[in-house]
């Protein structure tokens, strides 16, 4: 893969000081999607604005999403006429939105819900993509996370104990998560044909190491 863009997708709230996605945004080629609304999140005009965000450039796109920035790739991916642009996806800690405690400012996202935008994936994504999950991820259990991943056609990567994987967890500029974004991006650039490495992989060592489980 060639000079492709990397671009970060937070969560509910964006991603603050001491976030991995926010330490790495100070290094060149990763850029931030912004969002105008990060508190009462509305997944239209997320998928919007990252579909602009895609099109301004027609160089590859990597996604590095956290949080709900998981759904927003897989609720776009179902929609938007242009996936090719996007060659590969980190999806770390997705949560669960079937969760009956879910806070009301993404409900909306949940599918079933009243309002909510009824988008639904058919089939894996279209690119290649990991799931990093956490042991202990307080907004979603291990067993599903696993699950998600799976519908998604996604490898899958465990920390260990390490909560949501934010700047809770004690990550620093989480060295190991760019050795998976190095890893998922050699995938994605592998030539067609070519078998694919395991599809559920534990982390490596130096990655569940930088993790604290704060």
């Amino acid at each position: 893969m060639t000079n492709p863009r990397i671009l970060l997708l937070p969560g509910w709230q964006n991603s603050g000081a001491g976030h991995w996605q926010t330490l790495w945004e100070q290094q060149p080629g990763f850029e931030r999607v912004q969002q105008n609304d990060w508190w009462w999140p509305r997944r239209g005009d997320w998928m919007i604005r990252l579909e602009e965000a895609l099109l301004a450039d027609t160089r590859p796109a990597v996604l590095v999403a956290h949080s709900l920035g998981c759904h927003l790739v897989v609720a776009w991916a179902a929609h938007s006429q242009h996936r090719a642009r996007v060659a590969a996806a980190l999806l770390v800690a997705p949560p669960d939105l079937a969760r009956a405690d879910l806070p009301p400012q993404i409900q909306a996202w949940a599918p079933g819900r009243p309002g909510a935008l009824q988008v639904a994936l058919q089939g894996a994504l279209p690119f290649s993509s990991t799931v990093v999950l956490s042991d202990n991820d307080p907004f979603c259990g291990f067993a599903r996370g696993k699950q998600m991943a799976a519908d998604w056609g996604s490898e899958t990567v465990s920390l260990g104990p390490a909560g949501h994987i934010n700047a809770a967890s004690g990550l620093g500029d989480w060295p190991a998560g760019l050795g998976l974004l190095g890893s998922l991006m050699q995938r994605a650039g592998r030539p067609t044909g070519q078998a694919p490495g395991p599809r559920d992989t534990p982390a490596p060592p130096a990655a569940v190491a930088s993790n604290s489980g704060r």
